[in-house]
């Protein structure tokens, strides 16, 4: 993991970390991104294509493409009014439907 995104986890709690690296290992078992820092936010990258992971107290914000796709399956989570998907901590990440995300979302 990138050093500064790992410092960026420290700041966080436990739970938020634990699922920050749950929906990271989903992302690495459908591609192969950049792992980087864009704008201070932790992204996963291939060409031109991305997914970023907002790590907040409580949940974390996804941003992806696919998310707006994809409405309907995940009913019970929140969807913010540009488009990203979040997972508070407590809540069970959908991780057939992050597959699917990711994957349409990375190419």
């Amino acid at each position: 993991m990138d050093e500064q995104i790992k410092a960026i986890l420290d700041k966080h709690s436990t739970e938020i970390t634990e699922l920050f690296i749950k929906l990271r290992e989903i992302i690495y078992r459908v591609s192969e991104p950049t792992e980087t820092l864009w704008a201070r936010l932790p992204s996963y990258c291939v060409r031109e294509r991305f997914v970023r992971l907002i790590p907040f107290g409580d949940h974390i914000n996804i941003e992806a493409v696919a998310v707006k796709d994809h409405t309907e399956e995940l009913h019970g989570y929140k969807i913010t009014p540009k488009g990203m998907l979040q997972i508070f901590v407590g809540q069970e990440a959908p991780t057939e439907i992050l597959r699917e995300i990711f994957k349409e979302t990375l190419g």
